[in-house]
């Protein structure tokens, strides 16, 4: 609110208006047109407040002008330079600039993206940051469902893109998010792989002896994703109390053109740094595999890797395993023995299955699996919850019975 006061000058009110200008303060006359002399002080303060009002007024619709013209010259790009940039050129810019604020494995696959449909798609179009369109990230979609993809490849790109859009609007780059305006598709339902427990015991069987044995049986009982299961170290593992903690994990990424095995101490939630019971089959299979270490490191001498020493998964080198060397050597065991075609992290999904199907709650998986929220673990499983099922058809059944 503009604040200021009644002046007498030149036998004559004036209204003196004090108003910021560049942040500095400043005062304004404005003539009332009123004598002082025969003018009432009540008249003359009611002229004051009528021309204070009106100024309010007339610089409120000033600035609302001059705000919608600045959006109107953000959206086409006219008072940012930067929007004139090529949009594959931005989002290149972009990754670069997010990339110490994301973790690895989040880079990787933007990169991907980027790197892959994306650049393909936009730099055929040939539009600066300034011409995207709401349509065209539409089109965009439609090219991806084109290609016989789901609804959820669409939901990942489309977030991607949003992402980036985001950062040049609060920059000022551009006045609005064109991805905002796009209608997002429902994610599909995906129901997952899963081992019985007859399965698994043959899956067992054909992995006995194997490098990967180790990294399925700990994958199987404990449901860890395939970067913790390659994090864990010989320092979560407490024989004292029998426990074993999940706070690590490794993941693939590349360094002067090659893929490399990395680990750090950034799991996806803050849910998935967990402490659970160390089963005695694992402390067997753990002690095993301590000495099979020892073993090779005496056998190969100098030629035994020793960076890693301090890790579970290792290869008989003593290299850590590559995560994506788990995936295909895990595809390769199954063709080998003919068992059922399904994925490394499917063993979470067997896991998460088995303790259903053996009467354990939706929430203790939840917390066994490190799902950061009840709903995560309630949408992927609920339809496996046979048990629930039928504790509740028992109970309608009894309901209207008459004695």
């Amino acid at each position: 609110m503009i604040t200021g006061c009644l002046q007498e000058k030149n036998n004559t009110f004036y209204a003196v208006l004090y108003i910021k200008v560049d942040g500095k303060r400043k005062t304004k006359w404005i003539p009332t047109g009123l004598p002082v002399a025969g003018t009432s002080d009540r008249k003359a303060k009611k002229a004051f407040d009528q021309i204070r009002l009106e100024y309010e007024q007339e610089q409120e619709e000033k600035e609302r002008r001059e705000a919608e013209e600045r959006a109107r010259e953000l959206i086409e790009g006219k008072r940012n330079p930067h929007a004139e940039v090529l949009f594959t050129d931005y989002l290149q810019k972009w990754l670069i600039q997010a990339k110490p604020t994301i973790a690895k494995t989040t880079f990787k696959g933007y990169q991907t993206m980027l790197d892959g449909r994306i650049s393909r798609y936009f730099t055929e179009l040939d539009i600066t940051l300034a011409e995207v369109t709401p349509q065209h990230i539409q089109d965009f979609h439609q090219s991806i469902f084109d290609e016989g993809h789901t609804p959820n490849t669409v939901i990942h790109y489309h977030a991607v893109l949003r992402r980036a859009l985001q950062n040049a609007v609060k920059k000022e780059i551009i006045g609005s998010n064109p991805a905002d305006r796009v209608d997002r598709p429902k994610k599909n339902v995906y129901h997952a792989q899963f081992y019985s427990a007859e399965e698994m015991m043959a899956l067992f069987d054909a992995i006995s002896d194997d490098p990967l044995e180790i990294c399925v049986k700990l994958a199987a009982y404990y449901g860890l994703r395939r970067s913790e299961v390659l994090g864990l170290k010989w320092d979560a593992i407490n024989l004292e109390q029998k426990t074993i903690s999940i706070k690590h994990k490794v993941i693939e990424d590349t360094v002067d053109g090659k893929s490399i095995a990395v680990g750090e101490d950034v799991l996806k939630t803050k849910s998935s740094f967990r402490t659970l019971p160390l089963l005695p089959s694992v402390e067997k299979l753990l002690l095993a595999e301590k000495e099979k270490q020892e073993m090779y490191r005496k056998l190969f001498k100098r030629s035994y890797c020793r960076d890693y020493l301090d890790y579970i998964c290792l290869d008989q080198t003593g290299k850590l395993m590559r995560p994506n060397y788990v995936t295909d050597h895990f595809s390769w065991v199954l063709e080998k023995a003919d068992l059922k075609k399904i994925r490394f992290h499917d063993l979470r999904h067997s896991c998460a299955s088995l303790l259903l199907a053996n009467g354990i709650s939706m929430k203790q998986i939840q917390i066994w699996l490190g799902h950061s929220t009840f709903s995560t673990t309630a949408d992927i499983y609920s339809h496996l919850d046979f048990h629930a099922q039928i504790e509740s058809g028992l109970v309608m059944d009894g309901m209207f019975e008459r004695n």
